[in-house]
């Protein structure tokens, strides 16, 4: 019946179907794969005996030259990509370099480092944001879940509606965004068990926290954790710090249609979840290398928590009554540290006040610290500042309070208003904006910090010591992860109008082109002209794009000649 309804859909309007094709070829498949492995999976896996055993025996080799070629592959495009594109690459790459050293310099085992799952997860990260940020076929799948994630998460309207009137939008956080929480949360993916496995056979780590990696794809950070509750206290040191490592380093998906809610772009958004799972053991394996024996965990025997009832209503009203909880503690956060914020900036204003500097504030101080170490991801230096007051809110406060202000600066941008107001700068560059939301698309804070401690301890209380010993370097890790994964995005994106304008010949623009006006506009705001012969061009232009469109379009803020 299903593929009678499909095919009939199809032929009556096939652009119109699209949807209902793709879902039913995705249930259809996985359906089949379930009853395929619980049927003839025994069968399957002793005839790969042989083959197995052939693998083993090789397998450091084959390891070695796949890793050889890898690295190899990846300087030469990043020699071609610079020469076509310009340096701007070479400053995330350089970052990211810097980053795993940091990561190595204070691993708590030195010399003890997995390097096969550092560039293995690496190399995962590296092949998700090609295949979506480089390729059409990539790019426009990931906008298509986007646009269907954002139509989805709008039926949340008709509940905030009914309970709260047709007002509920004159308090957009508390009424438009959280309910989506509660919404989607009862919502469960089962892709959970299939890419723990890809994870674990491809960077060789163990099924427990390969699953937890991969829980943390779809779930909140402590729903995540709960998937493997019964095998937590006999996990060793390093793999509790991987696990919680994954959940500081990524979002829920309830959470992810929140901030799609805000107005960020999905595109990023989709792609940091999926690029976090390996980003996060990556780091946390080499933060905290393995010293101990794993606990030998098999496949068929690893049961991940489903739940105890049967009763499909039942399981989805459970999961809306702890989504609530979830959003009873993020509004309590947000209260709680935004009253914090604002006593340690009266305390900084009126110490800076003694030295003649009452501007001094929390927001100043994080935006000075960190300007350099952001300009290091691939931000223009001029946005760095900007950038680098969003993370330290974010690493203080809360995820929601900085996509908020994010959010304003998108929409400051779209409206095309004056990059500069009385010398400060109110919106960043799409370049920046996309290295930002993937550096921010994590729930490393100290507010989460504390909640997931809690929430591991109760699942373990006879490890409430390694829990408590290793959750500090889990926090850091995962700001690292998502910065990790930002200067992977820094390398490989490239905004509309950046790749407009350089794969484009000029002769072949008109004047009368409104995608022509609009990307030299956009360029023009990227451009800061210190004096004359002395310009600089940010947000990942190139000089021979403003000269482009100096000639074609000459911009009013400043004489080209």
């Amino acid at each position: 019946g299903l593929i009678s309804m499909v095919v009939a859909a199809c032929v009556l309007n096939f652009q119109r179907a699209v949807r209902l094709l793709v879902i039913s070829l995705v249930t259809i498949f996985f359906l089949v794969w379930n009853w395929i492995m619980e049927r003839y999976g025994d069968c399957m896996w002793e005839a790969l005996s042989p083959t197995r055993d052939l693998l083993s025996k090789n397998w450091f080799w084959i390891r070695c030259f796949v890793m050889f070629t890898s690295l190899v592959a990846v300087v030469c495009w990043l020699v071609l990509d610079t020469a076509q594109l310009g340096t701007r690459q070479l400053v995330s790459y350089c970052g990211l370099l810097l980053l795993i050293f940091i990561m190595l310099l204070f691993s708590k085992h030195p010399f003890r480092w997995p390097w096969h799952t550092l560039i293995c997860g690496v190399g995962l990260q590296f092949v998700f944001g090609l295949l979506i940020l480089r390729t059409t076929f990539g790019l426009s799948a990931v906008r298509w879940l986007g646009k269907q994630a954002e139509t989805f998460q709008s039926f949340a309207d008709a509940g905030s509606q009914f309970v709260f009137g047709d007002s509920y939008t004159d308090h957009f956080f508390a009424f438009r965004v959280m309910p989506i929480v509660v919404f989607l949360s009862s919502v469960i993916s089962w892709l959970i068990c299939k890419i723990g496995f890809v994870v674990q056979v491809i960077m060789g780590t163990s099924p427990a926290e390969s699953m937890a990696a991969a829980g943390n794809i779809f779930l909140e950070n402590t729903d995540a954790a709960l998937l493997i509750r019964p095998y937590i206290s006999e996990l060793t040191v390093s793999e509790i710090h991987a696990v919680m490592t994954g959940g500081f380093a990524s979002i829920s998906g309830s959470i992810l249609g929140a901030f799609i809610s805000l107005g960020v772009d999905a595109t990023h958004l989709l792609t940091a979840t999926l690029m976090s799972a390996p980003a996060s053991l990556a780091i946390a394996k080499i933060f905290w290398p393995e010293k101990e024996k794993t606990v030998s965990i098999s496949n068929r025997d690893l049961k991940l928590i489903k739940g105890e009832n049967e009763n499909r209503m039942r399981t989805a009203s459970q999961g809306v009554a702890r989504a609530v909880g979830v959003v009873a503690n993020i509004i309590s956060n947000i209260i709680a540290f935004l009253a914090l914020l604002a006593f340690f900036d009266a305390v900084l204003s009126w110490l800076g006040g003694m030295f003649d500097c009452p501007q001094l504030s929390f927001s100043v101080t994080k935006s000075r610290l960190f300007a350099s170490y952001i300009f290091m991801m691939g931000v223009s230096w001029e946005d760095s500042f900007i950038v680098a007051e969003l993370i330290g809110k974010k690493t203080f406060l809360n995820e929601f309070v900085v996509y908020q202000k994010l959010s304003e600066f998108i929409q400051r941008r779209t409206a095309g208003g004056p990059g500069y107001v009385d010398g400060v700068k109110q919106y960043i560059s799409v370049h920046s904006e996309a290295v930002v939301t993937y550096s921010l698309c994590g729930f490393s804070n100290i507010a989460w910090e504390c909640l997931l401690e809690r929430s591991v301890t109760v699942m373990a209380p006879n490890r409430q010591s390694d829990i408590s010993r290793c959750v500090l370097r889990a926090l850091t890790a995962g700001s690292m992860a998502c910065f990790i994964t930002a200067c992977i995005a820094g390398m490989l994106f490239i905004p509309d109008c950046q790749h407009f304008l350089s794969s484009n010949n000029n002769t072949n623009l008109t004047n009368s082109s409104k995608q022509l006006l609009d990307c030299c506009s956009q360029l023009y705001n990227s451009v800061m002209v210190h004096k004359p012969w002395n310009v600089t061009v940010g947000g990942g232009f190139t000089e021979s794009s403003l000269w482009g469109c100096c000639a074609l379009t000459p911009p009013q803020r400043f004489n080209c000649s």
